[in-house]
């Protein structure tokens, strides 16, 4: 197929922009956007080189099946194309992928399959194993291997690399790259060894990832685990070769998370959790050196991706990831404030039908109704079933009929102790401080302060 004047025609040549509202030292900073490629990830670049590589080879037929293992970009690459060559696509992805890729994923009409990401490589619910599993399974299938496939590191050598050389005006000093499947970093790395070997190669590696630690020590550590998606790994791939990279930045998520949140903040740009991995790396890098250097790297995929998640506080606080005034009480606990203005609320005089759309907008089960700053009473999904279901009409009644009047609350300086009791009575902890109400805690809260302890 021509690719002028079609949606893949728009895969690569992305802008290269300059940095300039952050500290990075002597050096000037620049950032491929990434995020401009059709499903917003640098990954469409390697979807398309596979799947292309796959049909001159004749791995793949016409009407065929497509099947990999995947943290969310490449799947979307491969969904891309797949959806425009007339292939089905099977992805299996491990469950700490955000919520907007499946979405996305699905809408282009991939198959997916979710599975644990908190197993290694053997264990039977290992992504990559189910993967080449289900490629055996399913007659007439292609598993793709981001992983070991030379396509990958060739969409980079071909693409990426001399992108990069072009738009510096031939000027680069240094290159920081993350790596989930090496491709990036393998293509890349053999483009500049050939083009400009001065050009340094440097990792950025989430903090739980092997392999920050073997290039810095030449140790195998025992992985751990990290919220940052697309990037790290728990073994070495084989589209990986380490031996080009110059040095290493292990980059905790609290660090990736609130460099991503900057680089919007200061500079207008939406990147999502990888970048802000590679951003924090690529500061770093640039805040050491003690001569002027030319340092390009990326925003691999689009934020959108993870409105819910990096970009909303509320999930940061439950991570443990953006920091509170500790109080050694239950308002610890409590995420969203009434004071803050961040808990959703009704009015006595509102409707039902009103307060049926808040729960579903906030995606909660359960709603104060408040009276000034005093808690009037609270309504949940059941007393709103009990009180529509004989007839959907009284949708329309006031709030008021069919609120819980006799509340139960807690006072802001109880012991954490003092919940278990409410909850084993089945009811939302409603919490008050000298007569105000102030928020409310949940079982779902508890288990979040309890697992921030271990």
């Amino acid at each position: 197929m021509t690719r002028d004047g079609h949606i893949l025609a728009t895969i690569g040549n992305t802008p290269l922009v300059e940095l300039r509202q952050l500290d990075t030292g002597p050096c000037r900073l620049f950032v491929k956007l990434e995020n401009q490629n059709p499903t917003g990830s640098i990954k469409d670049r390697i979807g398309l080189s596979m799947i292309e590589a796959a049909e001159k080879n004749g791995s793949i037929r016409p009407g065929g099946t497509l099947i990999e293992a995947t943290a969310g970009n490449t799947g979307l690459g491969l969904a891309l194309v797949a959806a425009q060559k007339g292939y089905k696509l099977v992805l299996v992805i491990p469950d700490k992928m955000s919520q907007e890729k499946i979405l996305h994923l699905r809408a282009l009409g991939a198959d997916t399959r979710i599975t644990r990401s908190d197993v290694g490589k053997g264990h039977p619910e290992y992504y990559q194993d189910i993967a080449e599993r289900l490629s055996r399974e399913i007659p007439g299938s292609y598993y793709v291997n981001q992983f070991a496939n030379p396509a990958n590191p060739l969409a980079h050598e071909s693409t990426t690399g001399p992108e990069i050389w072009a738009q510096t005006g031939q000027m680069c000093d240094a290159v920081v790259v993350g790596v989930g499947s090496g491709g990036t970093l393998t293509g890349l790395s053999r483009y500049f060894a050939r083009v400009a070997p001065h050009v340094e190669m440097v990792l950025a590696d989430p903090k739980g990832s092997i392999l920050a630690p073997l290039v810095n020590t030449g140790e195998t550590i025992t992985p751990g685990s990290w919220l940052v998606e697309g990037i790290g790994e728990d073994f070495i791939p084989p589209n990986c070769e380490l031996g080009y990279v110059k040095k290493a930045y292990e980059v905790t998520d609290a660090e990736s998370f609130h460099a991503a949140r900057e680089l919007l903040g200061r500079e207008g740009i939406l990147g999502g959790s990888s970048t802000g991995t590679l951003l924090a790396a690529a500061l770093r890098y640039c805040r050491e050196q003690t001569a002027p250097k030319r340092v390009v790297t990326f925003v691999c995929d689009s934020g959108n991706k993870y409105l819910t998640k990096m970009y909303n506080d509320f999930w940061m606080f439950e991570q443990g990831l953006l920091e509170r005034p500790k109080h050694g009480n239950l308002l610890d606990l409590i995420v969203r404030r009434y004071a803050e203005g961040s808990v959703a609320t009704l009015a006595p005089g509102d409707t039902l039908l009103q307060a049926y759309r808040r729960m579903k907008l906030f995606d909660v089960s359960q709603l104060p109704v408040m009276s000034g700053d005093h808690i009037a009473g609270i309504l949940d999904e059941s007393d709103l079933l009990m009180h529509v279901q004989a007839d959907p009409a009284r949708f329309q009644d006031p709030v008021s009929t069919a609120m819980v009047v006799k509340v139960e609350t807690i006072a802001s300086d109880a012991p954490v102790s003092a919940l278990v009791p409410i909850f084993q009575r089945d009811l939302v902890a409603i919490v008050e401080d000298q007569g105000k109400f102030v928020g409310l805690i949940t079982k779902i809260d508890l288990l979040n302060y309890l697992r921030k302890q271990v």
